[in-house]
């Protein structure tokens, strides 16, 4: 079995898979400063919790934007697993063209994505990744990546308009009754939901424009069930896409070492 491990700077996702499917997923809270220890326990017990062992996982593939737990997850991998550590990062082989002014800069996050997204929608395809920020990230027709946007994800948004002002606060992200809130809480919520689906529709729709053939648009990341319902432009959900991402980039890996 493999393990898969996507790092964000709000939670990490965890996948298991057997071959290609996905027989068990986690997510829990980052802590960039987590010890070799505390990241020890804390995945040897999700693990054990449901009956997998170090000998069952034949290797793992990680994808961080968190330097710090990046380099933890290296020291703790061999103890949790028995096989091989593949972090994605410049030199792992992910057969994906990167045509920006410099590949460098593009997060592990963004590309791996881009990989899945492509095997299993096809492409041109954008994916909208609904995470602490809110991520675009465009695959041409020619199945190369092209760039993207970044956007201010749904909850620093909102927190920085509660924080910013004296007399808000912080609301459950559901939809209000109507657009036009009736009461100070319901006004935020429309703003915050109906505003974040504005802004992927807006976004979406500039990126289509500068195609000339239709474009699959596909969303993920753990804020996706809260925005995509109230979303025009987004054709489906794909909720473990990362984690296939990195299954994927896995087996490259393997077949080319």
């Amino acid at each position: 079995m493999l393990l898969t491990i996507d790092i964000g700077n709000t939670q990490i996702a965890l996948g298991m898979f057997d071959r290609d499917e996905l027989i068990g997923h986690w997510r829990v809270s980052t802590e960039p400063t987590a010890t070799f220890d505390e990241l020890r326990w804390q995945l040897t017990g999700i693990l054990e919790a449901d009956g997998f062992t170090q000998n069952d996982i034949v290797g793992v593939c990680v994808s961080s934007v968190v330097p710090s737990l990046t380099s933890t997850l290296r020291r703790v991998a061999p103890h949790v697993v028995a096989g091989e550590v593949v972090v994605v990062e410049p030199g792992v082989r992910t057969g994906l063209s990167v045509e920006i002014d410099n590949p460098r800069e593009v997060g592990a996050d963004r590309i791996v994505n881009s990989v899945a997204a492509r095997e299993r929608h096809g492409s041109p395809v954008v994916v909208v990744d609904f995470g602490t920020s809110t991520n675009f990230d465009v695959v041409g027709p020619t199945g190369a990546y092209l760039g993207g946007a970044i956007a201010p994800g749904l909850e620093i948004a909102t927190n920085a308009l509660v924080s910013g002002t004296a007399a808000l606060r912080r609301v459950e992200f559901s939809p209000p009754r109507s657009v036009v809130g009736k009461g100070t809480v319901e006004a935020i919520q429309s703003g915050a939901i109906y505003g974040h689906a504005g802004l992927v529709d807006g976004i979406m729709e500039r990126i289509a424009r500068e195609f000339e053939v239709p474009v699959t648009r596909v969303a993920t990341g753990g804020l996706a069930p809260t925005i995509v319902p109230h979303c025009d432009s987004v054709d489906s959900i794909d909720p473990y896409l990362t984690l296939e991402g990195l299954r994927i980039i896995y087996e490259l890996n393997q077949e080319t070492a």
